[in-house]
């Protein structure tokens, strides 16, 4: 098996090519910045299949679960996100 590293923006430009790679049997180590983030390996056909179970009587539905409080924040959340998008190129 090979293991080869991806960074971000390399992954969106030629994901067709590295899904490629991936089904010869090579794995990606997803990069963001210089931190793995996320690997993308072979399917192996042979593992058993995802499988949706029902909530445990008395859950509650979702609809009825409480929102965490919202977050006071004395920072632009839009300012910080363009900071970070400017920085990537």
């Amino acid at each position: 098996m090979v293991m080869d590293t991806v960074r971000i923006a390399d992954l969106k430009a030629r994901l067709s090519e590295h899904l490629r790679a991936v089904r010869r049997g090579h794995t990606l180590t997803v990069l963001d910045r210089n931190t793995a983030i996320a690997r993308i390996v072979p399917y192996d056909g042979e593992r058993r299949p995802l499988t949706v179970r029902s909530p445990r009587p008395g859950a509650p539905r979702l609809a009825r679960v409480p929102l965490p409080p919202r977050l006071r924040l004395k920072v632009d959340v839009v300012a910080l996100l363009a900071q970070e998008r400017q920085s990537e190129r």
